[in-house]
């Protein structure tokens, strides 16, 4: 049984840093890329960043140069780094194991993020 597992969220001011972490227990986490979703109230879900089974990590727009995507391997983690949040960062956010072949996706249970002005 695959299961993934987001933490790290909280309550934080505007200009504060978070990280938040992904573990994914269960099959071989290097095979599959790995993504960070985010749904705030009212609002569909958004993809926010990505990476690939090699390491190479891609962005929305409006969060490159503050956020950073990571993996660790050996730990079948992903990671978060979210600098200088504001308000509109308030949001569940979501760690997603991607498809691949005929293996779906997986979603974790979300991890809530606040961030008070």
């Amino acid at each position: 049984q695959v299961e993934v597992v987001e933490s790290g969220g909280g309550l934080v001011q505007a200009g504060d840093s978070l990280r938040l972490s992904c573990l994914v227990s269960g099959g071989i986490f290097a095979d599959y890329s790995m993504g960070w979703y985010r749904q705030a109230p009212g609002k569909r879900r958004e993809f926010i960043a990505g990476i690939s089974i090699g390491g190479s990590p891609f962005y929305k727009p409006s969060v490159k140069g503050l956020f950073n995507i990571s993996r660790d391997n050996a730990k079948n983690t992903l990671y978060l780094q979210m600098d200088s949040l504001t308000p509109e960062d308030t949001a569940v956010y979501y760690c997603k194991r991607e498809k691949i072949g005929s293996t779906p996706e997986l979603w974790g249970q979300g991890t809530q993020v606040t961030v008070s002005s």
